[in-house]
């Protein structure tokens, strides 16, 4: 499969790049991307909500009123999850969300990502380009120049450039990855990919068939 390669200014370089079939043109495996975006959120969450339980409670143990003869129901402390300030029946405990997926899974979740951005036309291929600082103007000026200024957009650069992350830090609707930090969550969250030139060699080899 053949793309066109784009500048910075939006313009055709003239060029194309051929794609992996094996990785840009799979039959996408829908549960494969839900477990392995399932993963990613469940890695972000920090599991320290905590209630406290009865026994957990400062209050006093001393029984409030006289087991009979009130007219009222029975009742023990004021620890007692019917009061005001008392314990939590199966409140939140401190727990870890993580859970393992095969390698193999999470590669083929992030080949079916990326091939579902293909297929919908949905990824742009850009020249390698670089900041000279960090420019938030320049940025905006990039994705409008690609017709992407009122998309949510994932720019993949070969390997990490402090300037194009700090130019699209201020932009809520871009974000800024490098192919080691590509997760499956993110590319089915952005409505449009944006593969710098380098970037393709370096996802076949760490998305290969292996």
């Amino acid at each position: 499969m053949e793309l066109k390669v784009y500048n910075i200014n939006g313009s055709e370089t003239g060029r194309t790049i051929n794609l992996d079939d094996s990785i840009f043109a799979i039959e996408p495996n829908q549960h494969a991307i839900y477990l392995d975006c399932k993963q990613y959120l469940a890695d972000q969450r920090q599991g320290t909500a905590k209630a406290k339980e009865r026994s957990e409670n400062a209050h006093s143990t001393r029984k409030l009123k006289r087991q009979k003869g009130t007219g009222g129901a029975r009742s023990g402390d004021l620890k007692s999850p019917v009061f005001v300030g008392g314990g939590t029946i199966f409140g939140p405990k401190p727990r870890d969300y993580r859970f393992k997926l095969n390698i193999k899974q999470k590669r083929l979740a992030r080949r079916s990502a990326l091939s579902e951005k293909v297929a919908g036309n949905a990824m742009t291929i850009v020249e390698n380009f670089s900041l000279e600082a960090p420019k938030t103007k320049k940025m905006i000026e990039i994705l409008n120049n690609l017709k992407l200024g009122d998309k949510k957009s994932l720019i993949v650069l070969e390997s990490p450039n402090n300037f194009v992350s700090l130019s699209a830090r201020n932009l809520q609707s871009v974000k800024v990855v490098s192919v080691g930090q590509l997760n499956t969550y993110d590319i089915v969250n952005a409505a449009n990919v944006v593969l710098c030139e380098g970037s393709i060699s370096e996802i076949n080899r760490v998305l290969a068939t292996k």
